[in-house]
């Protein structure tokens, strides 16, 4: 399977404009179970796929620490990794719950953190 690579001045450029082109973004879960529960890996698969489509750039590397209650207000913090290694913190918070269908904001940090080394 061929991957798409961006130039590390893409990705800069496309990490640096996450924070307004996230800001006030939303997206909708559903999950299968009687307690609503977002796992780690399906809050990063989504935010990844809604950044995605929100910048028109292939899906980024985002990484979730920990699974996400359905609870109105509940928030979890998510990194976006650019392929120069710099990252950009994602605030998830859960918007409202509607059953079994979580639905989140999605808002980026205004700036990134350099790559270390």
């Amino acid at each position: 399977m061929t991957k798409t690579r961006l130039s590390t001045a893409t990705w800069s450029l496309s990490v640096v404009a996450v924070g307004v082109l996230l800001a006030g973004c939303s997206a909708s879960v559903s999950v299968g179970n009687s307690e609503p529960k977002l796992s780690a890996d399906k809050l990063a698969t989504t935010v990844a796929e809604k950044l995605a489509a929100t910048t028109g750039q292939p899906k980024p590397d985002i990484a979730c620490p920990e699974d996400l209650a359905g609870k109105v207000g509940t928030t979890t913090r998510c990194t976006l990794t650019a392929g120069d290694g710099s990252t950009l913190g994602v605030t998830v918070t859960v918007s409202s719950v509607d059953g079994s269908n979580i639905n989140v904001d999605i808002k980026a940090d205004d700036t990134a953190s350099p790559a270390v080394g």
